[in-house]
């Protein structure tokens, strides 16, 4: 039980070794315990799940758990985006969620997320409390009936997730005028929980919309992991360039992150889009509200507030960190390095789809294209390079380099000179045309490390200073 651990965003573990069905009850009975001890469990519980292997049947012993437990369950009848769980929890008014999923995560993981009443992200007191209820629980207090007999005590619904989800993308998006403007789109859900979506709303208009890699595939073939990230984009930057297509749109496995190839066939980092998505806001629509940004997202949302004139927030990664000021604030758009976007009046959760209809809306009411937009928001705010390197971390090296990070006060890195340094979460390093940055990931056996600066060669340079500081032999 020490393995169940939830860090930035649920449990994950691989299939088989730690995700097993035993786990993933004991994990459903303590949140059982949770909401029914809280006094939250009145209206049920929203269960959804994604594409992977087993992710349905690991849903229905979820199901089987909560209901054993006298709790009403809203199971859906299909795999679903996380944002989608996140809204229909909201809309339907239930305690919160379970979700079956590992996001981005390679192949042989699966997940376990839980999701409050807001739609959102647990936060960490509550997170902490469903790990020591779950700790200090055997096998014998798992309380579990059969799907018959939930079903006859009519504690489990089936339900259709697009039902109350897509109403409130026409709500936010006009999605009329994308169908309408004769836009070429590629959209590559990389066989998630996200396919089928974008072609659901794209269609019947002038605008011409194809879907790649679009039926379920728990190998997630071809792909290092089933997340838009360069590398993992390659395909669809050459459907885009070989059909001449306006703009490519990826989503990650659980459909709540986004990536961007625009018409020439190059990526626009996570860091690109969101500086992007947050002027259209700003700028196009007139809307006016606080930003919120990860500690590893990009320094250009600090100057788009400057211009015009909104608050920004900074938390640690991880929208559990998000949340509370979403809660407290009026925020208008929120986001985080690893292409994750929420925005106002939906909820306090990134959604993918969402995040690819608003840069398409943008394309759209600017008349511009994805490479000529990035070229004015440089004009505005000067030009940002980002780069991630993911650095895997040795299982008997992980305390030594743990103390070596911890410890480390370089003066310089690659020759720059550091004038700030911060530990907000891991380490970040400023200079004077940029940063770099380090943390453990908590999600993955893995430190990333990330930076931002003025020229592709700068940012590449400090990335791997920093990296040769903590190799360990």
């Amino acid at each position: 039980m020490s393995e169940i651990h939830f860090g930035t965003d649920g449990w994950r573990g691989v299939i088989a070794r730690d995700f097993t069905f035993s786990n993933v009850a004991l994990c459903a009975q303590g949140v059982a315990e949770y909401v029914l001890a809280d006094g939250i469990s009145t209206n049920g519980l929203m269960v959804g799940y994604d594409t992977r292997f087993g992710s349905r049947e690991f849903a229905d012993e979820v199901a089987k758990v909560l209901a054993g437990n006298g709790i009403k369950v809203y199971l859906f009848d299909r795999p679903a985006p996380t944002p989608v769980v996140a809204y229909n929890i909201v809309k339907f008014g239930t305690g919160g969620g379970i979700i079956i999923t590992a996001s981005h995560n390679p192949m042989q993981w699966n997940g376990f997320k839980f999701r409050s009443s807001y739609g959102g992200s647990a936060t960490a007191a509550v997170t902490d409390v469903l790990e020591n209820t779950i700790h200090h629980l055997s096998k014998s207090d798992i309380k579990s009936i059969s799907m018959a007999e939930a079903g006859k005590r009519n504690l489990v619904e089936y339900i259709n997730p697009m039902d109350v989800y897509v109403p409130q993308l026409f709500d936010l998006v006009d999605i009329k005028a994308i169908n309408e403007s004769g836009l070429h789109v590629i959209t590559d859900p990389m066989y998630g929980a996200g396919l089928g979506y974008f072609p659901h709303l794209i269609n019947g208009g002038a605008t011409k919309l194809c879907e790649v890699h679009g039926e379920p595939n728990p190998f997630f073939p071809n792909l290092v992991q089933p997340e838009p990230i360069k590398r993992n984009m390659t395909h669809l930057s050459t459907m885009v360039i070989k059909n001449k297509a306006d703009v490519g749109l990826a989503l990650d496995a659980d459909g709540d992150r986004l990536g961007v190839i625009d018409e020439r066939g190059e990526y626009l980092d996570s860091l690109q889009v969101f500086a992007l998505l947050a002027r259209y806001l700003l700028h196009v629509r007139g809307e006016r509200g606080a930003l919120v940004k990860t500690v590893t997202s990009t320094s250009m949302i600090f100057r788009l507030g400057e211009l015009y004139k909104v608050p920004v927030f900074e938390t640690s990664v991880g929208f559990k960190n998000i949340c509370p000021i979403f809660l407290k604030e009026d925020v208008l758009m929120a986001g985080e390095e690893s292409g994750g976007f929420a925005f106002r009046n939906h909820v306090p959760e990134r959604d993918g789809v969402l995040s690819g209809l608003l840069f398409l809306e943008l394309m759209v009411k600017t008349n511009k294209s994805a490479s000529e937009l990035l070229k004015d928001i440089y004009s505005l705010v000067g030009p940002h390079f980002y780069k991630r390197k993911d650095v895997k971390v040795p299982s008997h090296h992980k305390e030594e380099i743990k103390q070596l990070v911890e410890t480390m006060r370089p003066k310089e890195i690659d020759g720059k000179k550091i004038l700030k340094l911060d530990n907000v979460d891991g380490k970040r390093f400023q200079f004077e045309d940029g940063w770099v940055a380090l943390r453990f990931s908590g999600t993955e056996p893995l430190i990333r490390i990330y930076g931002e600066s003025s020229s592709p060669r700068s940012v590449s340079t400090t990335i791997e200073g920093l990296a040769r500081m903590i190799e360990v032999t």
